[in-house]
C-alpha cells in the first residue's frame, strides 16, 4: 500500500493495517530538518526574468523540498504552496512532484474560497456588513466560488497531478466562532457546500480546516460532507474523544496534538498527549496523525522529531481493532 492509498483509506474511514498516516499542513521548518529554504519563504520576484533552465532548477529544488520532507517523517501527503505563483508554474510544480515521486503521495492545495476572520485592518468593515450589506457579501461569495472551481475544473484535465484540497479559511477564535452560527449558516455554509460537491464532482477530497472552538459550528460544517476536519485545536477546548463519538461515522478527523504543549510543555507532557490524540483518533479508524496546526516556524524541530518518533513507535493499528 502507497502512503497516498493509506492516506485516501483513513479519508474514507476505512480500516488500515500498519501505521495510522500522519502528514503535515505546512511543515515550515525544513532548513533546519533536511537543509532547504521552505517554498513560502523564498521570493520569487525576478521569476520572469529567469531562463528556462534556471526556472526548472527551481521546480527540481522545490518537488525535492516537500518530498524529502515527506521521507524524512514518513509523512502520506504534501501540501504544495501556491510559489512561484500563475497556473502553469502551478502545473510544472505538480508535474515535477509526481515525475519524482510517482503516486506514493496524496498532493493536494489550499482551495477554500469561503470568508475566515477578517485581519485587524479589515475586521471593523467586515462586521458591519455582516448586518448592513449582507447581500453584498453574498455575491462576493459567489464569485470567490466561482474562481476556486474554474481552477479545479482546469487542473482536473490533468488527470492524477493533483488529489484534493486544504480548506484553509479560519473561522474561530479559541473562545467562540468569529461568525455566530447563524451568520455561519447564511454567509458560510452555502457555499462551503457547494465548493465541496464541486470538488468532490471533480474526484477531488476535501480537508476543512480551522483552529480555535469550532464546536458551535461544527455540526453545520460536517454538514457540508468534507471528507476530513482538520485542526481540531485543544488550545480551542476540542475535545478530540467527543468529536470521534460525536461525528466519527460522518467525517475523517485529523490533528488534534497540542502544538503549545510542543512549544512550551515538558517532554513528558508532550509525550503523554501525542499518546492521547492517537489513543482517541485511532479507535474506530478515520483518523490522520498531526499537529492541531502545522510546523510552524520557531517551534522546535527536536519537540517534532520526538512527537514523529512517538507515532512511529506507537501509532500502529493492531489486528484487534
Amino acid at each position: 500500500m502507497t502512503e497516498r492509498e493509506r492516506f485516501i483509506k483513513a479519508l474514507r474511514r476505512e480500516p488500515i493495517e500498519g501505521h495510522c498516516p500522519t502528514f503535515e499542513l505546512v511543515f515550515f521548518l525544513t532548513l533546519e530538518a533536511i537543509g532547504k529554504i521552505h517554498v513560502s519563504q523564498q521570493s520569487f520576484s525576478q521569476w520572469d526574468q529567469m531562463s528556462k533552465a534556471e526556472q526548472k532548477m527551481h521546480f527540481d529544488y522545490i518537488a525535492d523540498m516537500y518530498i524529502e520532507t515527506a521521507e524524512k517523517y514518513n509523512h502520506s501527503a504534501i501540501f504544495v504552496h501556491q510559489n512561484p505563483d500563475g497556473f502553469e508554474n502551478i502545473v510544472r510544480i505538480l508535474e515535477t512532484i509526481r515525475e519524482k515521486s510517482g503516486d506514493k503521495y496524496f498532493i493536494m492545495m489550499h482551495g477554500d474560497s469561503t470568508f475566515d476572520i477578517p485581519n485587524g485592518n479589515t475586521m471593523l468593515d467586515f462586521s458591519v456588513r455582516m448586518y448592513e450589506d449582507v447581500e453584498g457579501l453574498k455575491k462576493e461569495a459567489e464569485a470567490r466560488l466561482n474562481e476556486k472551481l474554474e481552477f479545479a475544473e482546469q487542473i482536473s484535465k490533468y488527470n492524477g497531478l493533483l488529489d484534493g484540497f486544504a480548506l484553509c479559511s479560519d473561522y474561530c477564535f479559541n473562545v467562540n466562532p468569529f461568525f455566530s452560527p447563524a451568520s455561519f449558516s447564511e454567509l458560510i455554509a452555502p457555499y462551503l457546500q457547494r465548493l465541496i460537491k464541486g470538488y468532490r464532482d471533480l474526484n477531488f477530497y476535501s480537508i476543512k480546516h480551522s483552529d480555535g472552538n469550532i464546536m458551535p459550528i461544527l455540526d453545520q460544517i460536517v454538514e457540508c460532507r468534507p471528507d476530513a476536519v482538520h485542526s481540531l485545536d485543544p488550545q480551542g477546548g476540542i475535545d478530540l474523544g467527543e468529536v470521534k463519538r460525536l461525528y466519527g461515522d460522518k467525517v475523517a478527523l485529523c490533528g488534534n496534538v497540542n502544538c503549545g504543549l510542543l512549544q512550551t510543555g515538558t517532554e513528558q507532557e508532550v509525550i503523554d498527549d501525542v499518546r492521547r490524540s492517537l489513543r482517541q483518533g485511532m479507535e474506530g479508524w478515520g483518523y490522520i496523525f498531526c499537529t492541531s496546526n502545522c510546523a510552524y516556524t520557531g517551534l522546535s524541530l527536536e519537540r517534532y522529531e520526538l512527537m514523529n518518533r512517538i507515532w512511529r513507535e506507537e501509532g500502529i493499528y493492531k489486528k484487534s481493532l
